[in-house]
């Protein structure tokens, strides 16, 4: 059997160690290949069974969670919403404070007071309660399980000294109701904020969900661009978003394309060009046949990586989850502890113990720990896609630090890829029209930037069309084919020895029939991406497999030393090799034969236009044809990787802080609730400054 994949939306996971409590039962149930991501409330998993998936669904529901059908239409009933708990428990927690410092008789009556917190934990019962005792079944403990413990206590003595008419000193109602409704308020701006984090991705969906006019019968039809099939019709006008992936069968228009590249300036489009759903027709009117509906898209695919990528953790993560994981366990020992030393070994109240040890659970906060990581990676993640460079994976944005070498290959990377040809030269009796067709059929099947520029230009000349049967494409070599009649022919780079000028061959039955003479220029901003990086103290590299002699010149002219020309791909795989044991190593390339660099580099990058195998290969994606995009990577993920080192100092320092406080009765549980509910918020707080804080430096 096959294995199946099984994607969940799961709405009521507010922190990373809600998403380990998942994951963990899980894989308890022998599941694989299993992702949980708390803030996008996607969990997924494969199964050969699917039978087992009811159970799964009524295991997680029971965690405290709940499977709903799509997190986008779902509504939570009024009473399940945090703002509601909030604003119900705070308005009567209010009069229990304010006991305190109003003379009112009625309000100091245990009654009154029971009457006013039983509500309160009530719904602290149902909202903190049922998720503790879940997760305490599931051998992962939650942050709910020292506020339900730490506001169980306080009601539980109260209701006690209430019972049998104890007095005042057994009051405090007040503190069991302000931790429920302080800690709802951290959860209701950890909720508003986390989704703030989140917006990159909301934002890319939004412009999935837009109408499109499909043209039947030559009637145009409005529907939703999710029903559109591929080799439909469509009609877009000046303003409207285009709806699928497409390619112009007639009219001009100008596209903004700056949801997928960063890039302001429009691209002017017309007949035969392609164009992606999501971008905004600025001006012209077209008509275009959907290529690409529904996963298939560009921007579907763009979303999937950013999901993935976000629910992708950075080894620094490891830390914060093996710390969250014990967490809880060791806070409560340490309450335990500091009731029985403040009872026993000080001679404290039974009063002062209790509330001693009630603070020092309150005061205690997992969820900084766990949200320290993740909350940074979104932010980062989402302003670079939003800047035209996917990352995949938060790890990648750990494995960055510390570059030492940066490799980058020739072609289309650091040249502009768009081949002018200069000459076509004969040899033998072909005539000229002859090889046009015979070169235009062979480089129509192939994406390489030499290729599609050749075809380009030759379209319009007068050529002799060549029907061939078969071609293949041969990594770092060219291109070979075969036409209907049995001959068989070879499109590559010329041998070394002749006319450098003349860097293509064409032969047909392995005798030259034709040299060509293309030429490629350094991409502009080249040369200050080089002095840039050598100011960092990055060392690049000219890794290429033409010839020796444009390589030294490509080189030369952006001031690069090191040099490897004419290398086959098997050749630049040991390349990388030698680089990566001097130090970390990222690989920059487009083509076919750049994948298999791509993937052994530490890092590996891939440039807009790239080939598709070049892009499955690389572990970051610039959609912007701006070299300086490549700078703006390693700025933004040098910044989050110092963001998430501030976040996890800060959730560290604050419990390593707090606790021992809250143990010597520096706090009282009510000033713990406060600070705990507020920690979460700091923490997401900082990693939103991503969105906004100036990377380029």
């Amino acid at each position: 059997m096959t294995d199946q994949l099984v994607e969940l939306n799961v709405t009521g996971m507010h922190c990373n160690n809600c998403a380990i409590s998942v994951h963990r039962l899980l894989e308890k149930k022998g599941l694989q290949n299993i992702l949980v991501d708390f803030a996008g409330e996607e969990v997924k998993f494969s199964t050969t069974d699917e039978t087992v998936i009811p159970q799964i669904i009524k295991d997680i529901e029971g965690l405290g969670f709940h499977v709903v059908d799509d997190v986008a239409t779902h509504r939570e009933k009024f009473y399940q919403k945090i703002e509601n708990k909030f604003i119900f428990c705070a308005i009567l927690t209010a009069p229990l404070l304010l006991h305190m410092v109003l003379p009112w008789h009625l309000l100091h009556h245990p009654y009154i007071q029971l009457a006013l917190c039983l509500p309160v934990f009530i719904v602290g019962c149902l909202h903190f309660g049922k998720s503790a005792i879940s997760s305490i079944r599931g051998g992962v403990p939650n942050m709910d399980v020292l506020i339900f413990i730490g506001s169980s206590a306080a009601f539980i003595y109260s209701l006690a000294g209430t019972i049998q008419n104890l007095g005042e000193q057994y009051q405090f109602y007040e503190t069991c109701a302000t931790i429920i409704t302080l800690v709802l308020l951290g959860n209701l701006f950890e909720k508003r904020s986390v989704t703030q984090t989140t917006s990159a991705v909301k934002d890319l969906v939004k412009y999935q969900q837009v109408d499109a006019r499909r043209i039947i019968n030559g009637q145009v039809e409005i529907i939703n661009a999710g029903e559109v099939k591929s080799g439909d019709i469509l009609l877009v006008n000046t303003g409207d978003k285009i709806p699928v992936d497409g390619d112009i069968l007639e009219g001009n228009a100008s596209v903004d394309e700056s949801m997928l590249t960063g890039e302001s300036v429009p691209v002017e489009k017309q007949k035969y060009d392609s164009v992606i759903g999501g971008t905004i027709l600025q001006s012209g009117n077209i008509r275009i046949i959907a290529t690409k509906v529904g996963s298939n898209s560009v921007l579907a695919q763009i979303i999937d990586l950013m999901k993935k990528a976000q629910a992708a953790k950075p080894p620094i993560q490891k830390l914060g989850d093996k710390v969250a994981g014990i967490f809880v366990p060791t806070v409560i020992l340490i309450s335990l502890i500091t009731f029985v030393l403040t009872y026993f070994a000080f001679g404290g109240t039974l009063q002062n113990s209790l509330m001693h040890a009630i603070a020092v659970l309150v005061i205690s906060c997992p969820c900084a720990m766990g949200l320290a990581t993740p909350t940074a990676v979104m932010v980062g993640l989402g302003r670079a896609a939003k800047n035209g460079v996917l990352i995949k994976g938060g790890d990648t944005i750990e494995a960055v630090a510390n570059t030492k070498y940066i490799v980058f290959d020739k072609t289309g990377t650091l040249t502009t890829g768009t081949f002018a040809l200069r000459d076509i030269r004969a040899q033998g009796s072909a005539s000229i029209e002859t090889i046009r067709g015979i070169v235009t059929a062979i480089e129509e099947r192939s994406n390489h930037p030499i290729a599609r520029s050749l075809v380009q230009q030759l379209k319009g000349q007068p050529q002799q069309k060549t029907i061939l049967k078969a071609v293949s494409e041969e990594k770092g070599l060219g291109m070979r084919a075969e036409d209907v009649e049995g001959n068989h022919y070879f499109l590559g780079a010329a041998k070394t020895g002749t006319d450098i000028a003349y860097n293509l061959a064409l032969y047909k039955n392995q005798q030259l029939i034709a040299e060509i003479a293309i030429q490629d220029d350094v991409k502009p901003g080249a040369a200050n991406l080089i002095a840039s990086l050598k100011k960092m103290g990055v060392v690049t590299v000219l890794l290429s497999g033409d010839k020796q002699s444009r390589c030294d010149t490509v080189a030369q002219t952006l001031g690069i030393t090191a040099i490897h020309a004419e290398k086959l791909p098997d050749e630049k795989l040991s390349i990388i090799d030698v680089y990566k044991q001097k130090g970390k190593t990222i690989m920059i390339g487009d083509g076919v034969n750049d994948a298999p660099a791509l993937t052994k580099a530490d890092v590996g990058v891939s440039v807009n236009d790239a080939s598709h195998i070049a892009i499955q290969s690389a572990r970051v994606i610039l959609l912007n044809t701006d070299l300086n995009s490549l700078l703006f990577f390693l700025q933004i993920s040098k910044h989050t990787l110092v963001t998430i080192k501030q976040n996890l100092f800060w959730a560290f320092a604050y419990n390593i802080v707090a606790i021992p406080l809250a143990a010597l009765g520096f706090m009282s549980p009510m000033l713990g609730a406060f600070i705990m509910a507020f920690s979460d918020v700091v923490v997401i707080g900082n990693s939103l400054r991503l969105k906004v804080k100036n990377v380029r430096s």
